[in-house]
């Protein structure tokens, strides 16, 4: 018997992306992603919102007066956090007869495309609020605006501070540096997240030379010989530029701060559709791409991730707003 309404499905071309494909793009996001390399992941969310319980206030012990004298009591208390799970896509559009014509691995090329999306899209989000979903968290640089943690790298300059003074020491007028602005709030900074101009700034960074001529002597921040391969550290902990232009300079230069205080979980893998049908618009709703007029093939990847800063009380600082585990470095 004749068949004729039979077709390849898109569920049917869906399989066509294998699982460990899937995995491999799910931890290359992370890699590419200087935020997650940093941060604390916990383990997947099983639902779009997960609780967090957070120490709000601390017990309190008493010296007992005498050998009969009362115990005195006190209380706990906790708050809670949400991780709100938000979706994250991206669509790569291909022609039709690029496929049929291509002699090399297509998968070799659009990976590290979608990668380096992800990357940027989550770093961006979470740094500086860029396309972030309302139900996430304020930024860290918004966050650490608010917590008075920022610290301007133009007015330190004109002040006569060096980039010494401002991320590891004090500034002129007697104010904390970057990493003294986190401990001043009980965390200990154990990385830094910069702009490519600012890796430019701390290898342009020299000491005094032998005549106390500023700036004339040898570089302020080095790796020990020629010989090694370039990494960065400050203070014996990493700094990572990312490559994706994903920090913006013009809002904020380095980032410093306790990174396992920030914790992310993934809600689901990557999910892939293929579509040959329909079109793309711009945010206007102009049409972009038409795919069956234009035989072109859509690839489209989504993924569900959220993040949280549950920052609980400690006893250096127990006042929540002027607590944060971050500080930034502005221009």
């Amino acid at each position: 018997m004749a068949v004729y309404s039979s077709l390849t499905s898109r569920t049917d071309s869906a399989a066509l992306i294998p699982e460990d494909v899937s995995r491999e793009i799910i931890q290359g996001a992370v890699e590419t992603s200087a935020v997650l390399k940093l941060a604390r992941r916990l383990p997947n969310m099983s639902r779009a919102q997960r609780r967090i319980p957070v120490l709000s206030a601390f017990p309190t012990a008493y010296f007992v007066s005498g050998d009969t004298g009362l115990k005195q009591t006190t209380e706990m208390a906790w708050g809670n956090k949400y991780i709100d799970a938000e979706e994250l896509a991206v669509i790569v559009p291909l022609s039709e007869n690029v496929l049929a014509d291509v002699d090399y691995d297509i998968w070799g090329e659009v990976k590290p495309r979608i990668i380096e999306a992800l990357g940027i899209a989550i770093d961006q989000a979470i740094l500086f609020g860029t396309n972030a979903p309302s139900s996430w968290p304020s930024s860290i640089l918004t966050g650490a605006t608010a917590a008075s943690a920022t610290v301007d790298y133009s007015t330190q300059i004109a002040a006569g501070d060096d980039l010494f003074d401002m991320i590891l020491g004090t500034l002129a007028n007697n104010a904390a540096g970057l990493v003294a602005l986190v401990e001043e709030d009980g965390y200990a900074v154990n990385g830094y997240v910069g702009s490519i101009s600012m890796r430019g700034l701390l290898r342009a960074a020299r000491l005094p030379d032998g005549a106390g001529n500023a700036g004339k002597g040898e570089p302020l921040f080095k790796r020990e010989t020629m010989q090694d391969a370039t990494r960065y550290y400050l203070d014996g902990s990493p700094i990572y530029f990312p490559l994706n232009s994903a920090v913006l300079a013009a809002s904020a230069l380095l980032f410093a701060g306790d990174w396992s205080q920030l914790v992310y979980a993934m809600r689901s893998d990557i999910t892939w559709k293929i579509a040959t049908e329909g079109v793309i618009q711009d945010g206007s709703g102009n049409t972009v791409y038409n795919l069956f007029r234009q035989d072109m093939v859509a690839l489209r990847a989504t993924m569900r991730l959220g993040w949280q800063l549950p920052n609980p009380i400690n006893r250096v600082q127990p006042t929540e707003a002027s607590r944060y585990p971050f500080s930034v470095l502005v221009p």
